[in-house]
């Protein structure tokens, strides 16, 4: 078996939980290495998670013999920099979703990988997880019958840091580093979703707005799409709404049923049928990108396949940007 050690290009508030725990509890792989630009901050996580070196350049991490395969956890601005650089440097590479903050980006991402042979993973944790394995469960079983409507909804009221006091706003809401505002950042992992479920979307149209005037960054999006099977879906997105009107929903309309679920909040999966309506209650491990960091894992060891890499999850990207206008 490859042992893994990996180095993490980043260790901010996802590599806490969500991640970097992961990847020490898969046999034979562990961290070795972090980084941060923030010297205080690299020296902090590598005591608190036991990790033995840390840099405050990426390019020093990248280069030390004893990584064999990094992580990418910046934001998205820098995913396609250091994602080349490491797998230039014969490394494979884990980024944090979204793949970058362009489709062209991705693009150059997938041609390095190409050349060099090095894969590029990206994630799209929630995929994997058992609550929206139920969920492609229902749907390929044809418990719901034959799909022929799709429905996201999104709304949250805005957060303290949203209103930008002392001149200062989170790097989400700065489309340079993040690709977009609010929308570019939680999006993908609908759309992963159900690119997953349905296939490719080869069509978007969306209207955005800036409805809140907070800073520059659009805060209300409506959407409409079509898969590559002729499947027709809707969304709607708005990160300045009043509490009543918040919702986590995607709703999966059949002809013989529907199945509705949250994103982001885990709701019960509630299924609605002939035999009348069900609500399913799936837990998920506290780690919750472990699923699919051991699929990373087993695949760079040669005992199984992880199908997602930059090159399955680009087109998440061209739907983001076809949606915001950028081409």
């Amino acid at each position: 078996m490859k042992i893994l050690k990996w180095g993490f290009v980043g260790c901010g508030e996802v590599t806490e939980i969500k991640s970097g725990p992961a990847f020490s509890k898969v046999e034979g792989s562990s961290v070795v290495a972090v980084m941060s630009r923030d010297g205080s901050k690299a020296r902090s996580y590598a005591q608190r998670h036991g990790v033995s070196r840390w840099y405050t350049d990426a390019q020093e991490l990248i280069d030390d013999p004893e990584v064999n395969a990094v992580y990418i956890a910046t934001p998205p601005s820098s995913h396609a920099t250091f994602a080349i650089m490491a797998m230039k440097a014969g490394k494979p590479v884990y980024v944090e979703k979204p793949l970058a903050a362009s489709y062209e980006d991705c693009a150059r991402v997938n041609r390095v990988s190409e050349e060099t042979g090095q894969p590029c993973f990206v994630a799209y944790y929630r995929r994997y997880l058992p609550y929206f394995e139920k969920v492609k469960e229902i749907v390929d079983r044809g418990v719901i019958g034959k799909v022929v409507s799709v429905q996201i909804r999104f709304a949250t009221p805005p957060r303290d840091v949203d209103y930008g006091r002392n001149g200062l706003l989170p790097w989400r809401l700065q489309p340079d580093i993040a690709g977009g505002g609010y929308f570019y950042d939680l999006a993908p992992h609908q759309l992963d979703l159900l690119q997953h479920l349905f296939g490719i979307i080869i069509d978007a149209y969306g209207i955005c707005s800036n409805r809140g005037g907070l800073y520059a960054a659009e805060d209300t999006v409506s959407v409409c799409f079509e898969f590559e099977n002729g499947l027709p879906g809707s969304g709607s997105w708005c990160f300045v709404a009043h509490e009543s009107a918040r919702e986590d929903r995607i709703d999966l309309i059949g002809d013989r049923g529907s199945v509705a679920f949250s994103v982001f909040d885990y709701k019960p999966i509630r299924l609605h049928t002939i035999y009348g309506e069900e609500s399913i209650a799936v837990p998920n491990p506290p780690n919750v990108q472990f699923p699919l960091i051991k699929n990373v894992c087993e695949h760079l060891q040669g005992l199984g396949v992880c199908r997602c890499t930059s090159v399955n999850v680009t087109p998440v990207n061209w739907v983001l940007d076809r949606i915001l206008g950028k081409f």
